[in-house]
This record gives structure tokens, C-alpha cells and sequence, in this order.
């Protein structure tokens, strides 16, 4: 079992009790405690667990969470109240030789009983929890008063986070908690709750949950033990911690966390990068982003933006780049002091590899597929290089105010056929990893005759896009390159260093390897 001022819980949650010690054995190699989620093994599996769960717990030296939960509170088999009390009682001393995760219900009965001692119990190893799967439930704040009226000597809130902005309540529980000195564990589930997991022990979270593997994450928006370490770092973290990160809708995807993780470390810099879901980007920028407004104390340093904020959040900066307002389009803020300034290091990240890749662009006939941030990106930096460049639209009505602005042709991407240009550039999401996986804009047959065939997408690394070039004969050029040039460049602006670009590289085809 691993030791550290961070405590990671990997839940075990097996439907047969022959699966449980080896499945414990497993979790003790990445985590400091486990938790034994006793409402997943099938109930005609119940009784035979007792057997392995005495001899788990024995052996266990105060290092495993018994947990059997309600209906209401994630259950995964029928326990009605009655045969949840009655577990509970069966062990006669409560907890035995570790923690207990009891619902308040259950703590308010056993807190009554214990005045008769019937059963005993050692309070400080109780954890009274509540759980809600919905969203952050209105009256929160009194949730938590009814749990600290109770000697239970930990306290468990869980709730579903739909955005970012849901973590701000469960942090400033975690600072109710800690500044009335009450162990508590605070953590918001689901992909926009990602940063109370990572963050909630270094604001005081008595422990935090991550998974054995992906495979076993019992809820919404869990890391696993190993990446919460290795590529997170969650042991180093701290209140002093300089805190990156990149938001969009969605994030769960993004290869930059990977990235810059690697990079931060590599650099020997107290800080973490984390995704951030945010459906309202104004709001999140106003209440958790502007130093002279946001609502949580935290020592935030820059974001990456990803689709669709690129052109919302510039409604929020103090001071936006030249570059980056013709673009019209932001994927890098810095925090100065007590300002907000805005970069976009998507067109030198996009030109770089393609001039690696072909050389001079002077006058190449370039086409570019789509018509977003990424699009004009890429519009930008080709006509800076000289080149001849035609954007391609569903509604050419809308993008030609734009492609004016670039001295570009723009035309509809009905029936397009490329034969004849020198790069086509695919800016649209399709093919990204998802639900548009296996589209693409164009086919072999329109490619054909193109030298050089660059898809901005770059998960997965070889797209369809890329697999109808490689039959129309193309040349090929994958996101993957774009994604670390930018990386780059968001490095730089954020720390004044150089990154180890190989760093970066590695950690992403790592996790493409995966």
C-alpha cells in the first residue's frame, strides 16, 4: 500500500466473491486506501464474501472503506433500509478494523442507538455521505449542516457537476469544512468535476477516488489511481501549485493535459494542467478566470480554448494580440497580475509542420475545408506566406466577409473536387474521435491529384480524411504535428521557457499507444 500525504481510494467493485482479494491486491498497488463497494457483488454472493471480507479485513491494518449503498445513493443491487441497518449490526463493533461508509439515515439511527451502546462505535472511522447524481442539489449548504450535527468524524459529499462552475460549491464546502476543522471529502462527479478530484486534497479533502482502470471506474468522470499520479502529479500538489488548464465542450478527449503535464514536469514547475468542461464561457471567465471577479481563491496562470470559446472568451480579456483579433479567434490566455491577455498560437502552430513538410508556400494553390476558428487559423497564416488560397464552406454566403479579408476565393464545398491544388486542408471537426469518427469531408476521388493532404484533426492520428488521400495518392500531414507546434508556443508564453518539444511528443503517442 503506497504512503503519501495525498490519499487516493480505489473503489473494488467485483459481483463475486471469489474476484475480491485478488481485485484488493490489485487497487493496494496504486492506492492508499480501498473501498469495498459490497452493493455490487450479486446478493446470493453476499454471504460468501463475508467470509473473504474478514480475512480482507484482518490483514487490511485500517486501510479499507466498507461501503453498501442505498438506493438513492448509487446502489447497484435492491438493499432496502432494514437490510442495510442489518449488515451494519452484524459486525457488532462498528468500524472493525477500518473505515464505514453509512448514508446519513443509517447514521442517525446508530447515533441514537449508540447511546445504549448498542452497537459501539468509533465515530472517527465513520464517513457519513451523501450522494446525488443529478446536479448540485439547491439547498447544499444545509446538506452539509445536517451531516456536521452528527458525530460521524468524517464528512462525504458527492454531486454531479454539468459545468465547471458546479465545482465552486463542493470548494467552498471543502472551506466550510476546514475552517471549522471537520475531516470532510468533497468531490463534484462527472468530466466537468475533474479538477475537485485533482484539487480537493490540496484544499483540504480528507482523500480523493480514482479508479483501478478505466474499465472499473465506478462513477462519472473518475481518473484512474495511475493517472492521477503519473500524468497529474497529484501528489505535488499544493495551494501554491500554478494551475494551466483548457476548456471547451467537450474536453474529455484533449491530448493537452498529457502534453503539458509532461512538460511542467520535465521542467521542474510546481503546476498542473487540467481539462475544464465549460458550457458558458462567459460565465465561467467572469466567476472563476478574471482575478478582479472570479468566486475561488486559486492560483490559476492560463488556459488553453478549444471549440466553442475561441471567440466568446475575448469578451472577457483586458488585452488581446494583434494577431489574435484579426483571427478573431483566442486559444491561449495569459493571467498578467490582475489582467486577462489573449493569444492564438494556432496559426504558427499550423504553418510550422507544413512548411517542414512542403517547403515554400509562395504561391501554392492551398484549399482549406471548413470555415471556424481553426479555419481561419490556417487562412491567416497561408496568406502571410504568399500562398494562393481558396476556403471551402457549406454557406459561402457567410464565410466570404472573412476570406475577403485574406484575399481568398471562397466557394461551396458541394461537389468540390481539388484535383489541381497543391494542399488540402481539412479544418472541420469530422473525423475526430466520437461520434463523427469515420466521416470526412472529402473522398478519395476528390483528392485525387493533390500533392499534399493536412488533416487538423489529430485524434485519431490517422483519420479518414487521411485514408482517402492515401488512395487518391496524396501526401499526408496529421494534427498531431499542429497540436504540438501550438502546445509549444502556449508553453512559452505561459512560463517564458522552451519546452522539451520530445517531452511533449512522447507523452501524447503514449497515450495513443494505450
Amino acid at each position: 500500500m503506497k504512503t503519501n500525504a495525498v490519499k487516493i481510494c480505489v473503489p473494488v467493485c467485483v459481483s463475486r466473491a471469489s474476484e475480491i482479494v485478488e481485485t484488493m491486491k490489485r487497487a493496494a498497488e496504486v492506492g492508499d486506501l480501498i473501498e469495498l463497494r459490497l452493493d455490487y457483488l450479486e446478493q446470493s454472493e453476499r454471504n460468501a464474501a463475508m467470509v473473504w471480507l474478514l480475512e480482507c479485513l484482518n490483514r487490511a491494518n485500517g486501510s479499507i472503506i466498507l461501503t453498501l449503498r442505498s438506493p438513492d445513493q448509487g446502489e447497484q443491487t435492491s438493499i432496502d433500509h432494514e437490510a442495510r441497518h442489518n449488515f451494519w449490526r452484524s459486525f457488532g463493533d462498528l468500524p472493525t478494523n477500518g473505515f464505514a461508509d453509512l448514508e446519513l439515515d443509517l447514521v442517525n439511527d446508530f447515533a441514537r442507538e449508540n447511546a445504549n451502546q448498542k452497537p459501539r462505535v468509533d465515530w472517527r472511522q465513520v464517513i457519513c455521505s451523501h450522494h446525488d447524481f443529478k446536479g448540485v442539489p439547491a439547498d447544499l449548504e444545509r446538506v452539509y449542516e445536517q451531516m456536521a450535527a452528527t458525530p460521524a468524524g468524517i464528512i462525504k459529499i458527492a454531486v454531479q457537476a454539468n459545468d465547471a462552475m458546479d465545482c465552486l460549491p463542493v470548494f467552498r464546502l471543502l472551506d466550510r469544512a476546514r475552517r471549522a476543522r471537520r475531516e470532510m471529502i468533497a468531490i463534484a462527479m462527472g468530466p466537468a468535476g475533474i479538477m475537485t478530484r485533482l484539487l480537493g486534497p490540496s484544499r483540504g479533502s480528507f482523500l480523493t477516488y480514482g479508479s483501478l482502470d478505466d474499465a472499473s471506474a465506478n462513477a462519472p468522470g473518475q481518473l484512474t489511481a495511475k493517472e492521477m499520479r503519473e500524468i497529474y502529479g497529484i501528489d505535488r500538489i499544493d495551494r501554491e501549485t500554478e494551475i494551466f488548464g483548457i476548456i471547451g465542450k467537450p474536453v474529455s478527449h484533449s491530448l493537452s493535459p498529457h502534453i503539458h503535464n509532461a512538460a511542467l514536469e520535465a521542467a521542474g514547475l510546481n503546476a498542473v494542467y487540467i481539462p475544464f468542461e465549460v458550457g458558458d464561457a462567459n460565465e465561467f471567465m467572469r466567476r472563476m478566470v478574471q482575478p478582479r471577479s472570479r468566486e475561488i481563491d486559486w492560483n490559476l496562470r492560463g488556459l488553453s480554448v478549444t471549440a466553442p470559446h475561441k471567440l466568446t472568451v475575448m469578451n472577457r480579456l483586458d488585452w488581446i494580440e494583434p494577431l489574435a483579433k484579426e483571427m478573431q479567434a483566442v486559444n491561449t490566455i495569459v493571467v498578467r497580475d490582475d489582467e486577462l491577455h489573449g493569444y492564438n498560437t494556432d496559426a504558427i502552430g499550423f504553418i510550422s509542420p507544413l512548411r517542414g513538410r512542403f517547403g515554400s508556400l509562395k504561391h501554392a494553390r492551398c484549399a482549406i475545408i471548413g470555415a471556424g476558428g481553426a479555419a481561419r487559423a490556417a487562412l491567416w497564416a497561408l496568406n502571410s506566406e504568399g500562398a494562393q488560397v481558396s476556403l471551402f464552406a457549406r454557406d459561402p454566403a457567410l464565410a466570404e466577409f472573412f476570406a475577403r479579408q485574406f484575399n481568398a476565393e471562397c466557394k461551396s464545398i458541394a461537389d468540390a473536387n481539388f484535383n489541381g491544388f497543391d494542399v488540402v486542408i481539412n479544418a472541420t471537426p469530422l473525423g475526430t474521435c466520437g461520434e463523427h469518427e469515420n466521416e470526412t469531408p472529402m473522398t478519395a476521388e476528390q483528392l485525387r491529384g493533390v500533392r499534399l493532404a493536412y488533416d487538423l484533426v489529430y485524434n485519431p492520428l490517422e483519420t479518414r480524411f487521411l485514408r482517402e488521400a492515401h488512395a487518391a495518392g496524396c501526401e499526408t500531414l496529421s494534427g498531431f504535428e499542429m497540436l504540438i507546434a501550438q502546445a509549444v508556443e502556449q508553453f512559452k508564453l505561459w512560463t517564458g521557457r522552451e519546452p522539451d518539444a520530445e517531452v511533449m511528443r512522447a507523452a501524447a503517442l503514449r497515450k495513443f499507444t494505450k
